[in-house]
């Protein structure tokens, strides 16, 4: 607080905006949320799934998973781009996808192959 002409008033800071915040909150489509959400949790496994695959040397493998992780990430991409608190569910999905893939692939008792190494036949 400031003094000012003998009362008090509150230094007002420009960022954030308040209403704007407010408003983008308010526009969030439930649907598109969750749609947001999985898509990247999806895409983040994917790219687990193409990262083993690009270790492997699965040519093949690594392609497909490719294609898919960009398929995936242009939906979050569109979706964010008409309002960025969809960003908010894309990064939690892409924490949760990349989270849950890699519990997936690292089950116990079964030990990674060391990098480089040929692939199993």
């Amino acid at each position: 607080m400031m003094e000012g002409a003998g009362h008090p008033t509150i230094l007002r800071l420009p960022w954030p905006p308040m209403q704007h915040i407010l408003t983008a909150f308010s526009a969030l489509d439930p649907l598109i949320a969750l749609g947001v959400f999985v898509a990247t949790a999806a895409t983040d496994a994917c790219y687990v799934a193409f990262t083993s695959a690009v270790v492997a040397r699965k040519r093949l493998s690594a392609a497909n998973w490719s294609s898919v992780w960009y398929m995936l990430s242009s939906f979050a991409v569109i979706s964010y781009t008409e309002n960025w608190v969809y960003v908010l569910f894309a990064a939690v999905g892409s924490w949760v996808g990349a989270f849950l893939s890699l519990t997936l692939l690292h089950q116990p008792g079964k030990a990674p192959a060391p990098i480089g190494s040929s692939p199993p036949e």
